[in-house]
């Protein structure tokens, strides 16, 4: 345990080969547990290198209360499960669009560039809250963690997480109007709810 505190505490401060001791030994493990959420061995990968990159941004402020096994998994489950979710909205946006190709390649490009653009768009928004409601959001919606935790994490109120996460979603709503048809909103506020 003590060991663990001490990679913990070594991650916070930017340790760079700490972290790749800790990537190199949950990675295959990580991509397994994925795979029972995303069929697509590459997606999965994908799934974990990308939860592995938001713990190394978000090292410093890193909140560990189970063990460092236990926090990995439900990061990378929640990963795996916006992606569904993430997945979901695009598939219903080509269906909304009603868009049909004769090549595959076409196809792929389309989907590229919108999975792409919309994804784009949805991180830019979220880095440009203000600090306080954008770390609230992340730990909710990334993180999967309860207002009281989060509450409890930054030392402020459930009432004041209530109006950050509101004031958040406003946020994307309004910003994400104009760029995506009603039915998607639709589906895309569901998910954000």
């Amino acid at each position: 345990m003590e060991s663990e505190q001490l990679t913990l505490l070594a991650l916070k401060q930017g340790d760079a080969k700490v972290f790749e001791s800790v990537f190199k030994t949950y990675y295959t493990q990580l991509c397994i547990h994925v795979r029972r959420y995303v069929i697509d061995p590459d997606a999965a990968e994908e799934v974990v290198q990308d939860m592995f990159f938001k713990v190394w941004e978000k090292r410093n402020v890193l909140s560990v209360h189970t063990s460092l096994n236990a926090y990995l998994y439900r990061a990378a489950t929640n990963q795996a499960l916006n992606y569904i979710k993430y997945q979901k909205v695009t598939s219903q946006y080509k269906e909304y669009v009603g868009f049909t190709t004769n090549t595959a390649t076409e196809s792929n490009a389309h989907e590229e560039l919108v999975s792409n653009d919309l994804e784009t768009k949805i991180d830019f928004l979220i880095k440009s809250l203000p600090e306080r409601r954008r770390m609230v959001f992340e730990m909710s919606r990334f993180e999967g963690l309860k207002y009281h935790e989060i509450a409890e994490k930054l030392k402020i109120s459930v009432k004041t997480v209530e109006i950050q996460m509101s004031k958040a979603l406003a946020f994307l709503r309004d910003n994400l109007k104009e760029y995506l048809p009603a039915l998607v909103m639709g589906l895309f506020f569901w998910w954000i709810k």
